[in-house]
């Protein structure tokens, strides 16, 4: 019988329990790290790369060690993006910037990411060099998404196909490496592999317009941040651009001095025109577009049908989530 994503993560969370990577000294470095990982988050990226081994010749510590190096690398990325977005709650937490301070919070994100690498050292050695070069893509594709999402704030025009060009890097990529990792330590073909890394990064995409979704049409409580950040923020989201794209030239004019003031209805009244121009359902409609490319790429996987459902039940609990 195939284990359920909710049994890799609880398995992943005694894995790291176990490992105490973060008992050592100075605290002051290492107590922020086990901080971040000590907030919840879903444990998605080491769960799915666990799944994915589960497929083939099963689950062994060497893919725990490259599970842990994907989860290690997901909160080093989550502790600088903080600092970027002077962000003041992460997983409804304070973020480690505003607990500890900007100087620790740096050097901390520095150490979990170096610390990933160390996490590859323990795969056997004749995996290394494959599994090295696939991570070391994804962690340059990562910052290149970030540094993009950065720049379209800049920027008044973002096209749609930019916009998921920039999500694919900086949120799908990581997602659909977990999954090739864990299928390469078990013993998959390339070709598989590549499969479930396509069925990752759409599912990635997926994952990331309903961030978007929920960013500005979720509650906050269950989403563990303040509604309408990526609105306050101006940041291009799919609901923005397609905002732009549906609008007539005066509604254009209204969202562009929305985007430009400050005021205290600055998020309601955006999410009232973005009702208007049916953002949320065209949003909704990407997602679902983006979800069957994902399971058309799981269909091509060469394992028996039934192993798969822990990853058709996944994109349900990923697309369906309200938090």
């Amino acid at each position: 019988m195939m284990q359920s994503f909710q049994h890799h993560a609880q398995a992943f969370e005694q894995f790291l329990q176990e490992q105490q990577l973060f008992s050592r000294e100075p605290r002051n470095l290492y107590e922020p790290c086990s901080y971040i990982l000590s907030i919840g988050g879903k444990r998605i990226r080491p769960s799915v790369c666990l799944m994915a081994a589960a497929l083939y010749k099963g689950i062994t510590p060497d893919v725990y060690w490259g599970a842990a190096a994907i989860e290690l690398f997901h909160n080093f990325t989550l502790i600088h993006d903080d600092i970027m977005d002077n962000a003041p709650l992460r997983r409804g937490k304070t973020t480690v910037h505003e607990l500890y301070s900007t100087t620790t919070a740096i050097l901390s994100g520095d150490v979990m990411n170096i610390m990933a690498f160390q996490c590859l050292e323990r795969v056997k050695p004749e995996l290394i060099p494959v599994l090295l070069g696939i991570f070391n893509r994804t962690a340059i594709e990562v910052c290149e998404g970030q540094q993009l999402d950065m720049d379209f704030e800049q920027q008044d025009h973002v096209t749609e196909e930019a916009y998921i060009h920039m999500i694919a890097q900086k949120t799908a990529v990581l997602l659909a490496c977990s999954m090739q990792i864990g299928a390469l330590i078990a013993g998959a073909t390339e070709e598989d592999a590549a499969r479930l890394y396509t069925f990752g990064k759409n599912l990635g995409i997926a994952f990331q317009l309903q961030d978007d979704y929920l960013d500005t049409f979720g509650d906050g409580d269950k989403v563990g941040k303040q509604i309408g950040g990526d609105i306050q923020a101006n940041k291009k989201t799919f609901l923005a651009i397609t905002a732009m794209l549906q609008a007539s030239d005066t509604q254009k004019t209204a969202i562009n001095i929305l985007a430009h003031g400050h005021g205290t209805t600055k998020v309601q009244d955006t999410i009232q025109l973005y009702n208007t121009l049916n953002v949320g359902s065209i949003c909704k409609q990407a997602i679902d577009a983006y979800t069957q490319k994902a399971l058309q790429a799981l269909n091509e996987v060469q394992v028996a049908d039934e192993k798969k459902a822990p990853f058709r039940e996944l994109v349900q609990f990923l697309i369906n989530r309200d938090y």
